[in-house]
């Protein structure tokens, strides 16, 4: 089972209908930690994350 991080220690994670964990929220400043760009590996897959001059988030493969 997925761990919710905003639940307590030992209280149980809200799912959706399907079962799994409801979405996780993650800030973007927190996730790029300054940079522009960064890689996310997704299995064998690598893709890159990038703020735009106008401060937009794309994703490329």
């Amino acid at each position: 089972m997925f761990s919710d991080p905003r639940s307590a220690p030992g209280e149980p994670n809200e799912t959706t209908p399907t079962g799994y964990p409801s979405m996780r929220e993650v800030n973007s400043q927190e996730l790029m930690q300054g940079t522009r760009e960064i890689i996310i590996r997704h299995g064998e897959e690598a893709y890159r994350l990038s703020v735009t001059r106008s401060g937009k988030l794309i994703l490329r493969k």
